[in-house]
């Protein structure tokens, strides 16, 4: 077992209101995550995800993964769409690790690290808004 502890000083917040907002746990997934300048494997708060092979949703032991794009095909062969989005950066560097998966809810799009795909937004609309 190793035990590592991480100062953060300042947590970037990507919600536009903190106070309305319903979050679900969830487990990140490292794979392809590359190392940044420190040797951390970070994804960053803001981040568009959805369960890797299946809906997280419907199946909370699904890992999650970047999802800011098209659908991609799962074990079924039924399409995974972008199902939330990361409320915190969450630390992959030693393993999948748990994270919180925004599901309703207000974004900042000022504060993503990348502009959410037209399809994610579609495949989150109702539930997710992004807002300037």
């Amino acid at each position: 077992m190793k035990f590592v502890q991480t100062d953060y000083f300042s947590k970037k917040n990507v919600l536009k209101f903190p106070d309305h907002a319903v979050a679900i746990p969830v487990t990140v997934d490292d794979t392809g995550i590359t190392e940044n300048a420190e040797g951390k494997k970070i994804v960053p708060a803001g981040t568009n995800v959805g369960g890797v092979d299946a809906s997280v949703l419907a199946d909370e032991s699904q890992l999650v993964c970047e999802k800011n794009s098209d659908g991609v095909a799962g074990e079924d062969g039924a399409a995974v769409d972008a199902e939330g989005v990361l409320v915190n950066d969450v630390d992959v560097t030693y393993g999948p690790a748990s994270g919180a998966m925004l599901i309703h809810g207000f974004v900042d799009l000022g504060k993503l690290p990348e502009m959410p795909h037209a399809n994610a937004v579609k495949a989150m609309a109702g539930r997710v808004v992004f807002l300037a």
